[in-house]
């Protein structure tokens, strides 16, 4: 069980590996994973693995079913008409969140990988899905660090696939803080904290947890991850009416 947000105020943000809707019984479930993402009551979800790997890596979450069957609507990462993310990346926004801007970002490493930001009135998020290989993380964490290092209050969150308390993630210290809400894989036995959330200066945690209602515990590898954080310094996330889309994000190279 989630709790309530300890200030109304707080935003939401949560990440989330799918595996590509494929669950622990090896159905392929996207109504199931839909109902863990509603479930987390977040602003923002990041997605990894939110596409399937081959061909044209359409959507594992058909965009007909986040439209009718959630609040969310997702950032235009995807550079065709079937895929959900970029790289297997995905930014959901709550409904009445307006992007004014996105970017997407080539990572190194030793197969092909990349993270997705959008900025929400002074706010960037960053979703990330890294290497297998420590020296690969480490070179790809210090690319989104040099990338990303101006003073606006940024949070990095993903699979960071890192078994290590801090081990590999040398290139975010000094600007941001790294937190870790708990186990979240593997799903059926939580021994490692993978998922992971990093906050630069201006952002302040509240609370944050892993997600490990029974539907979660079956609908992927990782559990979700969740944290409150509240914008503290003079920062603000804009809000519009729910008819606004991402289109009217600006795309930067």
């Amino acid at each position: 069980m989630i709790p309530n947000r300890k200030e109304p105020s707080d935003v939401r943000i949560a990440s989330y590996n799918i595996r590509k809707c494929l669950g622990l019984d090896r159905r392929r479930d996207p109504g199931r994973t839909l109902s863990v993402i509603n479930g987390l009551d977040a602003d923002i979800v990041v997605l990894q693995e939110a596409d399937k790997r081959l061909g044209a890596r359409p959507a594992a979450l058909p965009h007909d079913m986040l439209e009718h069957e959630t609040d969310f609507v997702p950032v235009h990462f995807a550079r065709n008409d079937v895929s959900l993310g970029w790289h297997g990346n995905a930014i959901l926004l709550r409904r009445g969140l307006v992007p004014t801007a996105i970017d997407h970002l080539d990572l190194p490493g030793t197969e092909p990988r990349g993270a997705v930001a959008v900025e929400i009135g002074d706010v960037r998020i960053v979703g990330v899905h890294l290497g297998l290989l420590r020296s690969d993380r480490r070179r790809q964490l210090a690319r989104i660090a040099d990338k990303f290092h101006d003073d606006r209050p940024t949070v990095i969150l993903g699979d960071f696939n890192e078994w290590r308390a801090r081990t590999g993630l040398e290139a975010l210290d000094g600007r941001f803080r790294v937190h870790t809400p708990g186990r979240s894989f593997h799903a059926a036995r939580p021994v490692a904290a993978l998922d992971r959330i990093a906050l630069s200066d201006g952002l302040e945690l509240r609370d944050a947890g892993v997600e490990q209602a029974r539907p979660a515990r079956s609908a992927s590898d990782h559990l979700p991850v969740w944290a409150d954080i509240d914008v503290v310094r003079g920062g603000r996330l804009t809000s519009t009416s729910p008819a606004a889309t991402s289109a009217s994000a600006t795309h930067r190279a």
